[in-house]
């Protein structure tokens, strides 16, 4: 076959759906809360002494680590990068479907 792609991308289905944004925000939780885990283990922390450090709840840094929970605020990541070592790094950019029109 010469053609590389028949029909649509995995976006533009999520898009026709109507779930891009909910999935894209669901992964980029999960990056987060894996990239999180990893430095706690570099770093030699347990659960209890980073929410110690964080100055916040064990229960709010479950949610924190939970890839599952979307209800986990900037701050609350941001000081969990601190404590770690790291900084937290949040932007935005074109969407996939107005970089394709420009």
């Amino acid at each position: 076959m010469s053609k590389r792609h028949i029909g649509s991308s995995f976006d533009d289905f999520l898009r026709e759906e109507g779930i891009l944004a909910q999935t894209e925000t669901a992964a980029i939780k999960r990056v987060l809360a894996y990239q999180i885990a990893q430095a706690m283990k570099e770093k030699g922390f347990t659960k209890a002494a980073l929410a110690k450090t964080m100055g916040t709840s064990r229960a709010q840094l479950d949610r924190l680590l939970d890839p599952e929970n979307p209800s986990v605020t900037l701050q609350t990541m941001g000081r969990a990068a601190h404590v770690l070592g790291k900084r937290l790094m949040v932007g935005m950019e074109e969407s996939r479907k107005r970089r394709k029109a420009a």
